[in-house]
């Protein structure tokens, strides 16, 4: 049988399951990866397991979203994770040395290998063919222990590349043309799987500016073959001997296929405030800019700077526009310092920030109010920037860098001639002394400050259930919805009481007060619900304050995950016009000894009306709901035997 790159990877990690899309399978992880901002609470769940040492090939702990250390919150949280690290054989990197992605793929991605990591973008590292995805991080805290990573088997789409870029066009607008044909949930429960003659004309961090972006698509992960390309970029980064060819087979099949001409793209940027609103940035030249940002995980590489930095070159940012730069790593910044490339940002005028994801999470660099920000990340959300009423673009760094010059959107027309695309150097300086590995151990002595908090118990889930509708949400609620980003919310990761008081305060300010009222509660919610960010604490914090349903038109996959892992229903409606029968604050009765998985039941209104949901639960699942969570279910299990 000839196999795509997918099924292959997938098939040598076969714990459990076949390769048919949308049956349950196990997969063993080589590899997982945390970053700050959700680790702490992974490692919280980790320590709950009482085991000596990691048990995955390699397990990172990056810091690189709550580097700014406004008070003892967060560099209490770096402190904990670099004791724990030290303790259970984890590797450290310390704040400042790089985005979590961005490092990842220069110094550990290996091609072939499982890694899952406790942020949405980890498929980053699909760029060198490694089956790459995000999770929660309970889900990473249980690889870390050897259990396998549970999803259901994804349709494997064939995105096939033709042709090769043109003009100013780069990765980042290949990215945003998908984006506008598929739209941010055309991607759910698939790989896009990328091939074709086109994909000799990407480097290796132009794919994975691809893949990075790929979770906007709500795609289980995003992957390209490892070819010549890729030994070549291993060879740069002096780590020759883990590079693996890896390719689809001769005549694999693919569930769908999409054909992309690389020489008909053009530079784009998607409008407030979704990913998928995209459009040729000709049709909105004219609009005034007030704010640029060049970084985040998706573009901040060598490559991407440097034709930033080129660009910049012997000009000046325009007096009504900030510009802010934010390098991917130390690496690169070494690498840019030495061409002297640094002294071109400077010189016109940009401000370089730390080597973080910082702008891109809300963590500092928010724009004026109701500015206009043109910014090379990937998410534009309704307030994620830090200002609620921003108007946010994301555009490619080429782009990015002209509306800074210019002051606003013009016509790639008037840009002159294209410069080439930056190709990285045959030889870049390490860094991997930067990067803390761990000894033996034993006798670490775990951190924790005032705010690390310990994990709340959840009962099991009641035989009846009767709960008020807490909230009524519409389409494409995220988990920035859910629970902002930002300096002082992020601030209260490790602390599920504290953090859980801003859940929905963006939008609905009254949530929290009416669900402690009510002591329970359900979410009424429409499609692709809990898309975005992977936080678990979008799950946790709800948990808390009582949410035992979440009904929806369609989910996320990974905030699907993480409903279950902390004993939340996730049900769907059978019929999506039921929605608008359905009003806050109306009780919801469901008997769920009746819920069967995969099955259809009935819920009842105390409006009156009688309305069908759907589960597709597997058994598994529906057990470590009934348990009040998964943490619950591997104790009992444990207990039991």
């Amino acid at each position: 049988m000839s196999l795509n790159l997918t099924q292959k990877i997938i098939k040598e990690h076969l714990i459990y399951g076949d390769l048919t899309p949308g049956g349950e399978i196990g997969l063993r992880i080589d590899q997982t990866l945390t970053q700050d901002a959700t680790g702490t609470m992974a490692y919280l769940q980790w320590e709950a397991m009482g085991l000596p040492r990691v048990k995955t090939d390699l397990s990172v702990s990056y810091v690189d979203h709550n580097t700014l250390q406004m008070g003892f919150k967060n560099p209490d949280d770096h402190k904990y994770l670099r004791s724990v690290a030290a303790r259970y054989g984890i590797v450290f990197s310390p704040a400042g040395t790089g985005i979590c992605h961005q490092l990842h793929l220069e110094n550990f991605a290996v091609p072939g290998a499982t890694l899952i990591g406790s942020d949405s973008h980890t498929p980053t590292a699909g760029g060198v063919g490694s089956l790459a995805m995000g999770a929660g991080g309970l889900s990473v805290a249980l690889a870390m222990a050897g259990e396998p990573y549970v999803i259901n088997m994804p349709r494997v789409v064939r995105v096939y590349l033709e042709g090769s870029l043109k003009g100013h066009a780069g990765a980042k607008d290949i990215i945003l043309f998908i984006l506008s044909q598929l739209t941010v949930k055309g991607g759910t429960g698939k790989v896009m799987e990328y091939c074709g003659p086109g994909i000799e004309d990407l480097s290796i961090p132009e794919r994975a500016t691809i893949t990075n972006m790929g979770a906007e698509l709500g795609a289980t992960t995003s992957i390209f073959p490892a070819d010549e390309l890729t030994r070549q970029f291993f060879k740069t980064m002096d780590r020759e001997s883990d590079f693996r060819a890896l390719n689809a087979d001769p005549g694999a099949d693919y569930d769908e296929e999409i054909k992309i001409d690389l020489s008909k793209i053009q530079p784009m940027a998607a409008r407030p405030h979704m990913p998928d609103l995209s459009v040729n940035i000709s049709e909105i030249a004219g609009l005034k800019v007030d704010q640029v940002a060049i970084g985040s995980c998706t573009n901040s590489s060598y490559s991407d700077l440097k034709i930033s930095a080129l660009i910049l070159k012997n000009k000046k940012v325009h007096s009504d526009t900030d510009l802010m730069i934010s390098p991917g790593s130390k690496q690169v910044l070494k690498m840019l310092s030495r061409e002297s490339l640094l002294s071109d940002m400077l010189d016109s005028g940009a401000r370089l920030l730390e080597c973080s994801c910082g702008p891109c999470i809300g963590m500092g660099g928010s724009p004026i109010s109701n500015g206009v920000s043109a910014r090379t990340f990937n998410r534009n959300f309704e307030g994620r920037s830090g200002t609620q009423d921003a108007q946010v673009y994301l555009v490619s760094p080429v782009t990015a860098a002209h509306c800074a010059v210019d002051g606003c959107f013009t016509s790639p027309d008037t840009w002159g001639d294209p410069l080439p695309r930056p190709q990285l150097p045959d030889k870049v300086p390490s860094i991997r002394d930067l990067f803390v590995f761990p000894g033996d151990g034993t006798d670490v002595e775990i951190y924790r400050g005032p705010n690390i908090v310990p994990l709340p118990e959840f009962d099991p889930l009641p035989q009846r259930l009767e709960l008020p509708v807490a909230i009524k949400c519409g389409d494409n609620i995220s988990t920035d919805h859910i629970l902002p980003g930002g300096a002082e919310v992020t601030a209260l990761r490790s602390n599920i009481p504290a953090i859980s008081e801003y859940i929905f305060s963006r939008v609905d300010p009254d949530f929290t007060r009416r669900i402690k009222n009510a002591g329970q509660g359900i979410i009424l919610g429409g499609d692709n619900y809990g898309q975005g960010s992977s936080r678990e604490h979008a799950a946790l914090g709800p948990r808390f304050l009582g949410v035992r349903i979440v009904l929806v038109k369609s989910f996320a996959r990974i905030h699907r995950a993480n409903l279950v892992n902390f004993g939340i229903l996730p049900l769907t409606l059978a019929k999506p016009q039921d929605y608008d029968l359905i009003e806050k604050d109306e009780i919801i009765s469901l008997d769920t000894e009746t819920l069967v998985p995969g099955q259809q039941t009935t819920i009842s209104t105390s409006s009156g009306n009688t309305i069908e949901v759907k589960n597709d639960l597997t058994a598994g699942e529906l057990d470590i709901i009934r348990a009040g969570g998964l943490l619950n279910f591997v104790k009992n299990k444990a207990e039991k035997n």
